[in-house]
């Protein structure tokens, strides 16, 4: 990451971006995808049309964003999980509404209900300034079902939470655990769970970001958002 004049920008920001590209490294030979992720962050430059003052998070989900980042208790995300700390009010917090989605899409109640995201590279509403690239934090509720689904932007994330269910191509749930990565090659159909807490997870979509998400058709999501809510 560098300025436009030379200069070293030393914000909370900056530093959590840090603290993401340390983590990622270790993982750059094992996961197919990091390289290019960590090519794309060590290119943003610093945005100049960012206002460092926060858009306030919804009401409705302060307190499961604070739960959520409580819960990153595993020792190799502590610098993340202390940067982010730090950088909260530095930060805009978004809700979907639908608007990654065709209009006639249905990624589900509980998906709409819960979810958040915060960009710290992109075209808007980051920090730091990449036209076809975008690395943030991604927040859902409890109970909660993200339908299945797919787009062409291939898409990396990095499971903060303790635990999570995640399903490729409408086949068998698995389990994965704090620190764990995930790459989603471009129009791979993935889903993901969310149990009793909150998951909170950083993301990266590598390219083609203005690509719509498209919903999979399975015929269990009314019986796995059941389930969700019965354990």
């Amino acid at each position: 990451m560098h300025n436009p004049d030379g200069t070293n920008d030393q914000c909370v920001i900056t530093e959590l971006i840090g603290a993401i590209s340390t983590y990622l490294a270790t993982h750059q030979e094992t996961i197919s995808g990091v390289g290019d992720v960590l090519a794309q962050i060590s290119s943003a430059t610093i945005s100049g049309n960012f206002h460092e003052t926060n858009s306030a998070t919804p009401s409705a989900h302060t307190d499961i964003l604070k739960k959520a980042i409580e819960n990153i208790d595993d020792q190799h995300l502590e610098a993340i999980r202390r940067c982010l700390m730090s950088s909260m009010d530095e930060l805009i917090w978004r809700q979907d509404e639908d608007e990654f989605y065709p209009a006639d899409s249905d990624p589900g109640d509980s998906y709409r209900a819960s979810n958040l995201h915060t960009l710290l590279i992109g075209p808007s509403n980051a920090k730091y300034y990449r036209p076809d690239f975008t690395l943030g934090f991604f927040l859902l509720g409890p109970f909660t079902l993200y339908r299945d689904h797919f787009h062409l932007a291939p898409e990396l994330y990095v499971n903060l939470s303790p635990r999570c269910g995640w399903r490729f191509h409408g086949g068998e749930w698995s389990d994965y655990g704090a620190g764990s990565l995930i790459w989603n090659d471009s129009n791979e159909v993935h889903a993901t769970r969310v149990y009793n807490d909150p998951f909170i997870s950083i993301f990266a979509w590598a390219s083609d970001i203005n690509s719509p998400c498209k919903v999979f058709n399975c015929d269990d999501w009314e019986r796995v958002e059941k389930e969700l809510v019965v354990k």
